[in-house]
């Protein structure tokens, strides 16, 4: 039974290739650093976003918390926006792991001023936590991207304030399409990013942490410490290559389709799309519970085959991927049109 998942873009499936290149993949035991198909990917993900070093990690969470880990030290600060990720959507990971306090600060559309960022480094005080990192989030979960000024800008506050940044680039490569930069550009805001391989490109699993050589050394010995230190996970890695390779280049597709969505929910009376945040692959809408209830929706639709999340904080999103056609857009839209009329 095929549906037509709009929940997130981790739901999309591997394509017939990959699954091919999984199961004749070359493989060894990466702690040994003897696996050659996860040495190639880890190369390509460096070259991709122009830093020294790659290291392949099981999950976006991970990647970002071994991140902090090798970054900061215990006790340290880390200056974050409040609704960014890692402080959200990762369970208190970076006090339990990292034993970082974070200095969330307010955002417009996922943004930090980079004014409130500078203002936000601590001083040398004796009664004060050391400020330790400041971290970014592009693209931004919200739906956003943030300008490539603002990233410049933050990053030229650290290096002032000699502090590294590291980017929550989960999403890299469709910030980089929605800005019009090439992704390297965009790396080079940060000392490290992270990017994920299962989030609209199709692996079945992975995320890649990037940055200079003698941080990724660190960072593959703080790996094994988390229980992240696999075996012939080239199996993984192959799947991974082509998400890069090739995965990468039809994201704009996606982009599209989301805004072709967009402009049908808007349709739609009851139905009020957040515009200001049409920059990736995701749309978010209101629907007012006097039209009909979350719960309610979600099981009309899952009716008709359709996945859907709940609204959260007032909103509902919708997100594009490979396995969303403009066929299943317009599917979508009936439905929906039907349930609330």
């Amino acid at each position: 039974m095929k549906f037509i998942d709009l929940r997130s873009d981790t739901v999309t499936m591997p394509t017939d290739e990959m699954r091919q290149a999984m199961a004749n993949a070359e493989v060894g035991d990466d702690v040994y650093g003897d696996d050659p198909t996860i040495n190639k990917l880890e190369k390509l993900a460096a070259e991709k976003v122009g830093k020294e070093a790659a290291i392949f990690v099981p999950s976006g969470t991970f990647g970002n918390q071994l991140a902090l880990f090798t970054h900061a030290r215990r006790g340290q600060e880390v200056i974050i926006g409040k609704n960014n990720h890692i402080v959200v959507h990762e369970v208190g990971a970076s006090a339990v792991i990292a034993g970082v306090q974070l200095r969330t600060l307010e955002t417009q559309n996922g943004a930090m001023n980079p004014q409130d960022v500078e203002k936000a480094i601590r001083v040398d005080d004796i009664h004060e936590p050391e400020t330790g990192l400041i971290c970014v989030e592009n693209a931004h979960g919200c739906g956003a991207v943030v300008p490539l000024e603002t990233m410049k800008e933050i990053k030229n506050i650290a290096e002032r304030h000699s502090l590294p940044v590291h980017m929550d680039g989960a999403r890299l490569f469709n910030a980089a399409i929605s800005l019009g930069v090439d992704v390297k550009e965009l790396a080079a805001c940060a000392d490290t990013v992270m990017f994920c391989l299962s989030k609209g490109l199709a692996a079945p699993a992975g995320s890649m942490l990037a940055g200079s050589k003698s941080f990724i050394d660190r960072a593959r010995k703080n790996r094994k410490l988390m229980g992240g230190g696999m075996r012939q996970v080239g199996i993984l890695a192959a799947a991974g290559i082509i998400a890069l390779e090739k995965m990468t280049e039809r994201l704009e597709e996606d982009h599209k389709n989301a805004k072709y969505m967009a402009e049908e929910l808007s349709k739609i009376d009851g139905v009020k799309v957040v515009t200001d945040r049409l920059d990736i692959d995701m749309v978010f809408f209101e629907i007012s519970e006097e039209i009909v209830s979350s719960n309610t929706l979600v099981e009309k639709l899952y009716e008709k085959n359709i996945k859907i999340n709940g609204e959260e904080g007032g909103e509902y999103r919708f997100v594009c991927h490979i396995g969303v056609s403009r066929e299943d857009i317009d599917f979508t839209i009936k439905c929906l049109k039907e349930i609330i009329k």
